[in-house]
């Protein structure tokens, strides 16, 4: 009995925040922003370097780094007319350089591939309330995204305000980095977001499809992940990675085989 209360408490986080992130992992492939999530994972790392020094949660140190830089992403790509990526590539070197350094030694090593069986259970909730808010932002402002993929131009005619949109997205990316950073750190937070969608558009065709199997992925990849390290006592951040990619791969041969 203890061992499956044992299990429980990081398994429900998993799902919740692998699901979420799976989801907006959908868009971040659509809109051409696979290694976005793994720049800003690296983002956070100061955040949480001095959530370690001074003794508070990890969760607030990242988020609050987190939505500062996100902030100042969204503003210089509209200031300087440079594109996303470049911006956040310096924002990652920087936030990485930063977070290297000032990071305890003896706490780097969790901080870059996190420690999910460490939450409390009031850290645990509020990471599953968060994951469903996530999700919840992203169905409401899925259709909009979509028109403004297809054309900012296009949406801004129908009344899409596409800087407001692009903060809110920035924004909830930031949140789900923050939500993973606890599950797999900051050295593999990308994968979390990318993975799963990224197995899912191999062999989907419609939008919903990619969205639904991309959060099955996510969900049974984190489950798999919790389980076999709970049995064999390993960091379950690289299990989930590894289950991922082996779904990734077997996505693939099913797309050959079509």
């Amino acid at each position: 009995m203890n061992i499956n209360i044992n299990l429980l408490q990081p398994l429900l986080v998993a799902v919740f925040v692998a699901g979420a992130a799976s989801l907006l992992g959908v868009f971040a492939i659509l809109k051409r922003m696979a290694l976005v999530g793994d720049a800003l994972s690296h983002v956070a790392l100061p955040g949480i370097a001095l959530a370690l020094i001074f003794n508070f949660n990890l969760f607030l140190g990242a988020i609050c780094f987190l939505i500062v830089a996100t902030f100042g992403i969204w503003f210089l790509k509209y200031q300087s007319n440079l594109p996303i990526e470049t911006i956040v590539g310096v924002f990652f070197a920087a936030s990485l350089a930063l977070g290297t350094l000032i990071t305890p030694e003896q706490e780097l090593l969790e901080a870059l591939l996190g420690n999910i069986t460490s939450l409390t259970w009031q850290e645990s909730i509020i990471s599953i309330l968060s994951s469903l808010v996530l999700v919840i932002i992203l169905l409401w402002i899925h259709k909009k995204l979509t028109i403004n993929m297809i054309s900012e131009e296009m949406a801004s005619s129908i009344g899409i305000n596409n800087k407001r949109l692009d903060f809110i997205y920035l924004m909830i990316f930031a949140l789900a980095v923050a939500l993973g950073i606890r599950f797999v750190g900051a050295l593999l937070m990308g994968s979390l977001v990318i993975i799963p969608a990224a197995s899912a558009k191999n062999i989907t065709k419609s939008l919903y499809s990619f969205m639904g199997l991309s959060v099955v992925f996510g969900i049974v990849s984190s489950a798999f992940g919790i389980y076999i390290s709970f049995i064999y006592n390993l960091s379950p951040g690289p299990i989930f990675i590894l289950i991922s990619s082996i779904f990734f791969v077997i996505s693939l041969l099913i797309r050959r085989l079509r």
